[in-house]
């Protein structure tokens, strides 16, 4: 299976914390925008955790005081005009399969998020699993501000679903920024921690999710997603399935032998 301990990316930080990928964007003085190459490499890293038994968990935090800026206004949007129709649809569907790749990477994924978070940054905090924000945490999906469609990298999808769609309207046609007490308030935010605790408190639930059932959470995290196009029926059937595959894993005997001891399991993901 494919190792990352040892991956050394060009366009973004990354580092290992135990089982625990450490993910930052690079550039904080134009507080850490995407650009062509950062999209394809981002990309590629979260299709390639599907295969990494070294990672239980992901954590994309910010550098500088700032999450992301969205798409670099110079290194992205400026070219993109002169770019005709195919190569205008290859760019978003690229942008659209780094978030399937953060879906369907098998790990479960953190944001912790500080200052701007905005376009495109804040398609990745929605697109991970769970968010952590400081109270300066700026949250904005922007793309009607620059002349666009607000139906960008499936935020018409994920985010009713996390807000609600009368929220989740509001936010996409106006632009504006969801204060941290409104993404709290909302659900968006599963946490709001100061500043200065943002890093542990990414990492103490990092690595909380870590010490559980690797496969277990593969699975939850796949159903997940799978079962916003089923009907009930659909999803107790696909739950079923899913479940009877678990309970042949080894974690589901350990978890059954610890019981039996009165020991708390250790996982091992197998």
């Amino acid at each position: 299976m494919t190792e990352m301990a040892g991956l050394k990316p060009k366009t973004f930080n990354w580092r290992m914390d135990g089982a625990i990928a450490v993910i930052s964007l690079n550039r904080p003085e134009r507080k850490n925008p995407l650009t062509f190459e950062s999209y394809a490499e981002l990309r590629d890293t979260f299709r390639d955790l599907v295969y990494a038994d070294d990672v239980k968990a992901v954590v994309f935090e910010p550098t500088g005081g700032n999450f992301c800026s969205g798409g670099d206004v110079h290194d992205i949007i400026g070219p993109l005009i002169g770019k005709d129709m195919k190569g205008l649809l290859a760019f978003t569907r690229m942008t659209g399969d780094l978030v399937k790749a953060m879906i369907g990477c098998g790990k479960p994924v953190i944001a912790a998020i500080d200052g701007v978070c905005v376009g495109a940054g804040a398609i990745l905090a929605m697109a991970s699993d769970l968010r952590i924000a400081t109270p300066g945490a700026k949250t904005a999906f922007l793309f009607t501000r620059v002349g666009l469609a607000a139906c960008d990298m499936g935020a018409c999808a994920i985010l009713p679903r996390i807000i609600g769609q009368g929220r989740a309207a509001e936010l996409l046609y106006t632009g504006r920024t969801m204060t941290a007490d409104e993404g709290d308030k909302w659900g968006f935010y599963n946490k709001i921690v100061d500043a200065d605790a943002l890093h542990d408190e990414a990492l103490m639930l990092a690595n909380r999710i870590a010490s559980g059932p690797g496969f277990g959470h593969m699975m939850t995290k796949t159903m997940l997603a799978q079962e916003w196009s089923m009907g009930i029926e659909q999803a107790i059937e696909a739950e079923a399935q899913a479940q009877a595959i678990c309970m042949q894993t080894q974690d589901f005997r350990r978890a059954y032998e610890a019981f039996v001891i009165k020991e708390k399991p250790v996982f091992e993901g197998n």
